[in-house]
């Protein structure tokens, strides 16, 4: 059976979660990876139910060991790796502390660098695979109060792009999605309602068209490859 990984997976209502099951159905053995085991555990229940195969695998994204580990309970056939890890986190630049800072690019940036290199390792034996880091609107424009992400989401694009022409090569697909705007979900509706009222339906990104998104890009041709795809409302303003 050909394996998927996802590191950072949250509520079913979220893109990691949704990506797992959406590629579980696609008949794919499916890891998920988050610090959160009890979300993984739920999850992993409803893929079983639904015939799906499914293994959760605590790991934090930022300790080298913890995403080796991930990977190696893989094992072989991995033909797909999503790192979907983020943490959006504001703050002006003269009041924010060195830790904060880092903390932002360790997520954002340096937990893509780790993940990728594993997938990577594993994908060469057998001359194929697909690797698709999640970005966001930070990944392109910098912005006020978000210096940290911003800075964080640029560097994880640019490391996808390097990724893409190192390994397209060898038949290593490497893409990178921004999605921009408030995807529609559990997450914004918790932590921000308000917010998520005034947008509405039509204001936030549909979770299973950004979904189709991903497979879109796993199922390309070898012959007409994208690297990115970036993904908004019809009403966003960019």
């Amino acid at each position: 059976m050909k394996k998927a990984i996802i590191l950072g997976v949250g509520p079913e209502e979220g893109l990691g979660a949704q990506l797992a099951l959406r590629f579980a159905q696609e008949g794919m053995q499916v890891f998920v990876g988050s610090r959160t085991q009890s979300a993984l555990e739920e999850l992993v229940v409803k893929i079983q139910k639904a015939g799906g195969e499914a293994t959760a695998v605590s790991t934090d994204a930022t300790s080298e060991d913890q995403v080796i580990s991930l990977f190696e309970r893989a094992g072989e056939g991995l033909e797909l790796a999503i790192y979907n890890a983020g943490n959006n986190q504001p703050g002006r630049i003269v009041e924010m502390d060195a830790e904060y800072f880092e903390t932002s690019w360790r997520v954002g940036c340096y937990g893509g660098f780790l993940f990728g290199r594993e997938a990577v390792k594993r994908m060469q034996p057998n001359g194929r695979g697909t690797l698709i880091f999640t970005g966001a609107s930070a990944s392109l424009r910098g912005r006020a109060n978000f210096g940290a992400f911003n800075s964080a989401k640029a560097g994880l694009r640019t490391l996808a792009q390097a990724m893409a022409k190192e390994y397209g090569p060898e038949g290593i697909h490497v893409a990178h999605v921004i999605i921009d705007g408030a995807i529609n979900g559990e997450k914004i509706k918790q932590k921000a309602p308000e917010y998520a009222a005034r947008l509405g339906d039509q204001g936030m990104i549909h979770l299973e068209g950004i979904v189709d998104a991903y497979v879109y890009l796993h199922q390309q041709r070898q012959e007409a490859w994208s690297f990115e795809l970036d993904l908004r409302t019809s009403v966003e303003k960019w």
